[in-house]
């Protein structure tokens, strides 16, 4: 495992960590955003738990790589979707912020990938 494959991963591991805690608190930079593409409030926990086990899976992915894989696999679809939700409403100078996100764990995937 590389020393850049690590440092990538764990920024990541703590970006996406950081949104699951800005969700759980409800930070109104998150939520305010949430209800103006109109993702529903029942979701919000169930987002945050999702990234949250992500951002632990690609911690633990460090020491079991197929589990590091699997969170990596798992964080960039969410990103996608979230991707795919900004642009579904119209927020288009939103799309940065979750690219911001995604593409620490999508560079972790690629360098553990070619480790």
């Amino acid at each position: 495992m590389s020393v850049a494959h690590t440092l990538v991963t764990i920024l990541g591991a703590l970006l996406v960590g950081f949104s699951a805690y800005s969700v759980f608190t409800k930070a109104e930079y998150v939520v305010g955003p949430l209800a103006e593409y109109g993702v529903p409030r029942a979701w919000w926990t169930w987002l945050g738990l999702a990234k949250a086990a992500g951002a632990l899976g690609l911690l633990v992915g460090l020491v079991v790589p197929a589990i590091g894989y699997a969170a990596a696999v798992g964080i960039v679809l969410y990103f996608l979707g979230a991707v795919i939700t900004v642009v579904r409403a119209r927020a288009y100078a939103h799309i940065p912020f979750p690219l911001i996100y995604l593409a620490p764990v999508a560079a972790s995937l690629v360098l553990g990938l070619a480790a």
